[in-house]
């Protein structure tokens, strides 16, 4: 069979310990000392010798001709890579962009005052960061082009205002890019486009390389290799997130419908499983009910649906490794168990996902009913599809406006600074025996 059932109460140690073997593989950092190691010498070695690096390792692993001509893509390239996608995707993919954009306006923060009295004037400056490098996915070796990874990523940077956005993304073996990642770009009135990837793509975004100049956030999903490279570079910049595979669980319920008075469908919850189980074979999907019956169905229909999936192979070893039929004896025993494992998908598959919702506390987004596929939200809806995994989305939150801002105190005392003000101040830093810092404050009592 292409996934076990297992019920919570007897076998609630073979999940937590089948999601913590993934854990301690998926993870950036857990890729072994062989991993980190290669990427600690990559960082260094673009560091230091720059664009010379950078071409050696475009030559190495992705097109053994790469010149440095090649390198920054010129907006002619653009302009022709957007004449010869199909209109209609285009259409798509800019319906796509709107429906992203009008999400993350929301998002926006403005700055803010208030006022107490004698004159204090204390706020928050909300500004955008001056650069973003973007990192987007080959995808088998340019040859499915992961339009959606630029779109999540570049939408809010532009809503944020970063005046410069730099693109990077891995060539193909002849040295180009796929035309729709180009064209993705043109929509979004992207300029800066360089044909590079890997850890050394994301190591010239932080140091700079040639033409390529540092940036102060750095964005996008990547393989382990990319994802340790980012991990290592905190500090240098700011990154979005450490993210590994990808992650459902479903919650569906044998009663109470999913919408339509009827318990939630099978063959719904089996494709949304096996979306995420053709990722990579260290995805996960889970589907957690209170039916074995259900139980039973949704095994049967991923045994039938997986049968002619082009990536089969992909996800019957992932549905194999980490995925599972978790059955509960009730809905509160659902609740908690999702909010401790903390997806970074979540699926409601029944009659009150809005009661359920504010139960929630650990999901990185939330997908009501089931007529809300996780694929939806990939791609289409609007909210941000790079999102917390791993158990992280406790405490994490998806890529946002907020990822490329930065927020500023701002205090003015003027004449509010009055001996109450001092005393307490100069009192509270001879108790941490910080003497300048009292003096520092008790000299403004003699200028006025």
């Amino acid at each position: 069979m292409p996934c076990r059932i297992l019920k919570l109460d007897r076998e609630k140690q073979t999940l937590l310990a089948m999601l913590e073997e993934r854990r301690a593989s998926g993870l950036p950092g857990n890729g072994g000392e062989s991993v980190e190691t290669g990427v600690k010498a990559i960082l260094e070695d673009i560091r230091q010798n720059g664009l010379d690096a950078l071409l050696k390792y475009s030559r190495k692993f992705d097109c053994a001709t790469f010149t440095e001509e090649q390198l920054r893509v010129s907006a002619e390239a653009v302009r022709e890579a957007s004449a010869s996608v199909d209109p209609r995707d285009l259409d798509i993919i800019a319906e796509a962009c709107g429906n992203i954009r009008e999400f993350h306006e929301a998002q926006k923060e403005k700055s803010w005052f208030i006022t107490r009295p004698g004159g204090f004037i204390l706020g928050q400056k909300v500004d955008p960061v001056a650069g973003a490098g973007l990192y987007v996915p080959g995808g088998r070796e340019g040859n499915t082009p992961l339009v959606s990874s630029l779109l999540m990523a570049a939408v809010p940077a532009r809503v944020a205002g970063v005046g410069r956005i730099a693109v990077v993304t891995p060539p193909r073996k002849d040295g180009s890019v796929n035309p729709y990642i180009l064209a993705a770009a043109g929509l979004l009135g992207i300029t800066e486009i360089y044909a590079c990837g890997g850890p050394w793509a994301v190591a010239a975004l932080a140091f700079g390389a040639g033409p390529i100049k540092p940036v102060d956030v750095i964005a996008g999903p990547g393989n382990i290799w990319v994802a340790t490279a980012k991990r290592l570079l905190i500090g240098q910049v700011g990154i979005d997130m450490l993210a590994g595979p990808s992650e459902v669980a479903i919650w569906a319920a044998g009663s109470g419908g999913s919408g339509c008075g009827r318990g939630a469908r099978p063959e719904f919850a089996a494709a949304d499983m096996l979306a995420q189980a053709e990722h990579d074979c260290l995805s996960s999907a889970l589907c957690i009910t209170d039916s074995e019956e259900l139980a039973r169905a949704v095994r049967e229909e991923l045994r039938k649906q997986l049968a002619d999936l082009p990536r089969r192979d992909i996800a019957a070893e992932s549905l194999r490794r980490f995925g599972a039929i978790v059955l509960v004896d009730r809905q509160r025993e659902a609740v908690d168990l999702i909010n401790s494992i903390a997806p970074e998908h979540l699926e409601l598959m029944c009659g009150n996902p809005w009661e359920i919702m504010p139960q929630i506390t650990g999901a990185g987004a939330i997908f009501m009913d089931a007529h809300s596929p996780e694929a939806l939200g990939d791609y289409y809806a609007g909210p941000n599809h790079v999102l917390p995994t791993m158990g992280t989305a406790r405490f994490a939150s998806a890529l946002s406006v907020q990822t490329f801002c930065k927020r500023t105190s701002v205090i003015s005392a003027g004449r509010g600074l009055d001996q109450g003000s001092i005393s307490a101040v100069a009192r509270l830093a001879r108790l941490e025996k910080l003497e300048g810092h009292a003096r520092s404050v008790e000299m403004r009592a003699r200028a006025f």
